[in-house]
């Protein structure tokens, strides 16, 4: 069988993670996987996945001609590009509801992002919420293969940065800290007020600024996070959108616990006081209470590492889980075919809709820059006359303040 996975990003992100020990995988056990992107991916663009540099990495231009059993879109802006690979079928992986990455005010980026759960492609994807989502939103029944782990990687034998020390409470904090939902200079400040002894920072790219933390951690590849996770007692995870998420999930299976507000995403293996702390989204205050009590309360820090690594040792291994997601595949693949054309024809009305929405958006903008514009002259002319000075001078200096 023969895969063109569609990627918009081979940048380090648990989304990518998550398709290159899906892909790899199946790669082994005799698929023929192509990575196709817009631009070349170079290898040190890959290198922070231990197993990335096995697969096959091409663009667009470099797959004409080549004819594929599936094309599978991996984020909502590549469904769109699905109708430039020839394939017998298409499949989309979804690993959130991507519209809910937006400002709410930016409606039509958001419709078209929502738009490619009606393209008609069979889907996958990796949590139950969203599985019930897609069902009651887009009358799509998609296929639940939940994320493996790393046991290979992910344990409590292992090397550590630092040992733990009983008496110390060291807190983690991980993820990008330019992506908004992901709130991470937030979470950083909340265990700053709190009375953990140490906060470390692992992230995917270098800051612009120095952060405030004890350590920070950057690009580290996988088979190096591990020691990182087995330094500390816990990861505090404070995003506003998840698939399913996964830091917490590697720090079970490290020897740690977490917390994490209560998004979408967290139930698919977190419980509130069995193996983890759950907050409320946007209470800060218990967050820092959280935390305070995990310092101050040694046995429970210890029963929630308990819990955690309980709920580890049930998880299924990216091997179990990659199966799973290979056989929905070749079910997508010997099923009823989505047509080249007729998924071109989708995409493209989808796409004429959003250029519509984008203009009438940028319309009404006009129109109200307009009428500020007006105000802002009429409001200088009345102040002009009353100091008796040129409205227009005036009016000009308000407009460029």
């Amino acid at each position: 069988m023969k895969w063109a996975v569609l990627l918009g990003s081979p940048d380090i992100s648990g989304g990518t993670y998550v398709i290159f020990e899906h892909t790899t995988r199946a790669r082994r056990r005799g698929v023929e996987v192509v990575i196709v992107t817009e631009q070349p991916v170079t290898p040190a663009e890959v290198a922070w996945h231990p197993d990335a540099r096995e697969l096959t990495f091409k663009t667009f231009a470099e797959i004409e001609g080549e004819r594929f059993d599936i094309a599978i879109g991996t984020w909502w802006r590549t469904t769109f590009e699905l109708p430039r690979v020839d394939a017998r079928t298409y499949g989309y992986f979804v690993q959130s509801i991507e519209s809910w990455f937006y400002d709410p005010n930016d409606r039509p980026i958001r419709k078209l992002a929502d738009s490619s759960y009606f393209l008609g492609l069979p889907i996958i994807t990796e949590a139950t919420w969203i599985q019930k989502y897609l069902d009651e939103n887009a009358n799509v029944q998609a296929r639940l293969v939940r994320n493996g782990i790393r046991k290979d990687i992910y344990s409590t034998e292992g090397e550590a940065i630092a040992p733990r020390e009983p008496g110390r409470l060291r807190v983690l904090v991980e993820g990008p800290l330019h992506v908004p939902f992901k709130n991470v200079p937030r979470t950083i400040e909340l265990c700053r007020r709190s009375k953990a002894d140490e906060v470390w920072l692992l992230t995917g790219a270098e800051p612009k600024a120095k952060p405030d933390v004890d350590r920070a951690f950057v690009r580290v590849p996988i088979g190096e996070t591990a020691k990182i996770y087995r330094s500390c007692d816990l990861i505090v995870k404070l995003s506003y959108v998840e698939g399913m998420f996964g830091p917490p999930l590697e720090m079970f299976h490290c020897g740690g616990t977490s917390i994490t507000y209560d998004v979408t995403g967290h139930d698919e293996y977190i419980k509130n006081g069995v193996n983890a702390l759950v907050a409320t989204k946007d209470n800060e205050a218990q967050v820092v209470a959280y935390i305070d009590a995990l310092k101050e309360q040694p046995s429970l820090l210890a029963r929630l590492k308990a819990g955690a690594l309980e709920t580890a040792r049930a998880w299924p291994s990216w091997e179990e889980s990659s199966r799973e997601f290979e056989r929905a595949v070749a079910d997508f693949v010997a099923g009823p075919p989505v047509t080249r054309k007729e998924l071109a024809l989708r995409a493209r009305l989808f796409m004429e809709m959003y250029a519509i929405g984008e203009e009438y958006k940028l319309a009404n903008q006009a129109i109200l820059n307009r009428r500020l514009r007006n105000q802002i002259i009429e409001y200088a002319a009345q102040r002009a006359r009353a100091a008796g000075k040129d409205a227009l001078h005036l009016a000009g200096k308000l407009l460029r303040r």
